[in-house]
């Protein structure tokens, strides 16, 4: 099998991604007969991730803890709970983190990632169907469905993150703002894989997600939209409309999967980092923690 590279920001070097279950995943998503009627199960049967969830949220399940540390490399220092104290699979997996755990860019005039994950940047929604490798667009309507919404959006630039199986799963804001009320729109739960993404990036727009209006005083408003994926069947939000937050302040959470999260721009608001937007040129997701920057204010 082909190896997948990541760009880790922190190491400043490519480093080869560790995909968890990348066997079924090139299974499920090889577009013949028998990966189809397995995809159909998989996605569109929610009973089958509420099953999933309900074994991983047992206190049988805490057995898959540490070597699921073990083999993602995670650090426990961070976490905000003892390892003994982890009640079950998905307790760890929605875990926090201690508050000195990551470090928040506090600059005004710069965008710090929602959330630990892989990071992709397009100076114009229209790049993303770049990534795709058939000839599948993505289509911002579809996406969003809401007209007046999509008006204002079609020209802007666009950050995706996807967030793997062993990433921090809580997400935060990156700017202070004022969020409006989360708006749920419901769909299936593809995976957000890369290589599911890069054969039918439409399903982003399948996916199930929930959209906030950020209102910002240096950004305008900005687009703020978490994606349910495989085996994700909640997207857990923590935070109260029209409240003012502080940068880095926590949104919300997902519950055992993997997910994505979209964050929508007005044309003319920011200027990606450098690096981030060159390895997204070449299809290189770069890897970095939450409270770090990805833009600045044009």
């Amino acid at each position: 099998m082909d190896k997948r590279y990541l760009f880790d920001r922190e190491k400043k070097r490519k480093i080869v991604e560790k995909v968890y279950f990348k066997t079924a995943l090139e299974f499920l998503y090889s577009n013949n007969i028998f990966s189809k009627f397995f995809l159909f199960f998989f996605t569109k049967v929610s009973f089958l991730s509420k099953f999933y969830g309900f074994i991983n949220s047992k206190k049988t399940s805490k057995f898959k803890i540490k070597p699921f540390i073990k083999h993602f490399d995670i650090d426990e220092r961070e976490f905000e709970k003892n390892m003994k104290d982890f009640k079950s699979f998905n307790d760890f997996f929605i875990r926090k983190l201690k508050k000195d755990a990551r470090k928040i860019d506090l600059d005004e005039n710069t965008l710090t990632f929602p959330s630990d994950g892989r990071f992709l940047a397009f100076s114009k929604v229209s790049d993303i169907d770049n990534f795709s490798i058939k000839n599948h667009k993505f289509n911002l309507n579809e996406f969003l469905q809401d007209e007046q919404l999509t008006k204002k959006y079609s020209d802007g630039a666009m950050l995706l993150c996807r967030l793997a199986p062993d990433d921090y799963h809580r997400f935060h804001f990156p700017i202070d703002c004022i969020p409006t009320e989360a708006k749920l729109i419901n769909g299936y739960l593809y995976s957000v894989n890369p290589i599911a993404l890069r054969k039918n990036i439409k399903i982003l727009s399948e996916n199930k997600r929930m959209i906030t209006t950020l209102k910002t005083k240096k950004f305008s408003d900005v687009l703020y939209i978490e994606i349910g994926a495989t085996n994700v069947g909640t997207i857990n939000q923590t935070f109260f409309p029209n409240t003012e937050y502080r940068k880095g302040e926590e949104k919300g959470y997902f519950s055992l999967g993997a997910s994505s999260i979209v964050l929508l721009f007005k044309k003319n608001q920011i200027k990606f980092d450098k690096d981030l937007l060159n390895m997204s040129r070449e299809n290189i997701e770069t890897k970095a923690k939450f409270g770090t920057s990805f833009a600045k204010k044009i």
